[in-house]
């Protein structure tokens, strides 16, 4: 099942290890290393990354709607759009 991360992007809800918050230091330092590896998808748009998807390949998905949006849409119950 394909599910909207915003502005028309899709990700297989399958694939998604993980979806966390962008502003812990760990995290920071993912996002960075994924950036450095080449595994970095960044679906904001220009905008900020309000959560980070962790894939089972090792990719790093980057998304600017909230968490609890992209688990509602994971979980069937919709969830609307706050930057779109």
């Amino acid at each position: 099942m394909l599910i909207n991360i915003g502005y028309g992007n899709m990700v297989s809800a399958e694939r998604i290890v993980s979806i966390v918050s962008p502003e812990s230091a760990p995290i920071k330092r993912l996002v960075q290393e994924a950036r450095d590896d080449g595994k970095a998808i960044d679906a904001t748009y220009g905008r900020k990354t309000r959560a980070v998807m962790i894939m089972d390949s090792g990719h790093v998905v980057l998304s600017s709607l909230i968490t609890e949006t992209l688990a509602a849409r994971i979980n069937g119950s919709g969830g609307h759009d706050e930057d779109e």
